[in-house]
């Protein structure tokens, strides 16, 4: 049985390029994360795979990310369950903030905490540790027991709410999810055994 899982990061949003905090605020896509969402959709396409199921946010960047991807794949109208567990890290009081103005009111130090601590939220926000918190209990009832089932799903989400199920699913510690860089656009595929542990990993960014 082959028990496929698939991650893949929005394709490149308006805020990205703005180099604004977004967290659960709702920017649209730009013409490159179009293009990154619609290349993700080839690269699967190329290595024949086709899914049972779909996961997302209710975030319509990673929304549009898993259509453009289907619509490559010729599966428009795939089964999908959109669900705000699976939405980016909430930023808090630091959302739509530059990331440069926030260093100057709150200093270096202290943003590169709110950012790359695991357990540090910002402001009014969430931590990595809180976000996991909400990610992972959704994925363990939700979305694995039908991987486990067979049914080749694909969750199209976003950095922090999949850094959550990669920590997960790879077994990493802390400091190195915090170092583990998702680019925008790009799936990672991963085979599951009959117990959920990870069989193989590939990175398509690699």
């Amino acid at each position: 049985m082959d028990r496929l899982l698939v991650l893949v990061r929005h394709g490149q949003s308006e805020w990205n390029l703005k180099n604004l905090f977004t967290g659960w605020k709702d920017p649209g896509l730009t013409e490159q994360g179009i293009a990154e969402a619609h290349q993700a959709g080839q690269q699967l396409r190329d290595l024949k795979l086709t899914f049972d199921l779909a996961f997302t946010s209710v975030l319509s960047r990673a929304q549009k990310t898993l259509d453009i991807i289907l619509e490559e794949l010729g599966q428009t109208g795939l089964e999908t369950y959109k669900d705000q567990a699976l939405n980016e890290r909430d930023y808090g009081d630091l959302t739509g903030m530059n990331k440069d103005e926030a260093r100057q009111q709150f200093g270096e130090e202290q943003v590169h905490i709110w950012r790359r601590s695991f357990d540090v939220p910002p402001p009014g926000g969430e931590s990595l540790k809180m976000t996991a918190e909400r990610v992972l209990p959704y994925y363990k009832s939700e979305i694995l027991p039908k991987v486990l089932a067979g049914k080749r799903t694909i969750v199209a989400a976003h950095g922090n709410s999949l850094r959550a199920l990669i920590m997960d699913l790879e077994k990493l510690g802390q400091e190195e999810i915090l170092k583990r860089e998702l680019g925008t656009g790009t799936p990672i595929i991963y085979r599951l055994d009959e117990n959920g542990e990870v069989l193989s990993v590939q990175d398509l960014a690699d």
